[in-house]
């Protein structure tokens, strides 16, 4: 994290909010140019976040079988709704 107040990195871990409050300043301060900049950094970032998820569950054993073998097993369309099955939930 970078410390505006001394120009330097700061050690404090910020709170979500503070941060998204951070980085929507630093956004509105940059020019088109670099906001396009920023907007495909900011993709790369969620795309490459998604895929850590994906490899992790896909390094979970037997998990993609269950899968396969869940979706043969389920009609399309004869699904039902999980607050049926369990209203307390």
């Amino acid at each position: 994290m970078f410390d505006s107040e001394f120009g330097r990195r700061s050690t404090r871990r910020k709170p979500s909010r503070e941060l998204r409050r951070e980085a929507k300043k630093r956004l509105d301060a940059l020019s088109p140019e670099r906001l396009k900049v920023a907007t495909d950094f900011l993709a790369y970032l969620e795309e490459r976040e998604s895929n850590e998820a994906t490899e992790e569950l896909l390094r979970i054993p037997g998990l993609l079988a269950a899968f396969r073998k869940a979706e043969k097993q389920t009609p399309v369309g004869k699904l039902t709704d999980w607050r049926k099955v369990r209203k307390d939930v």
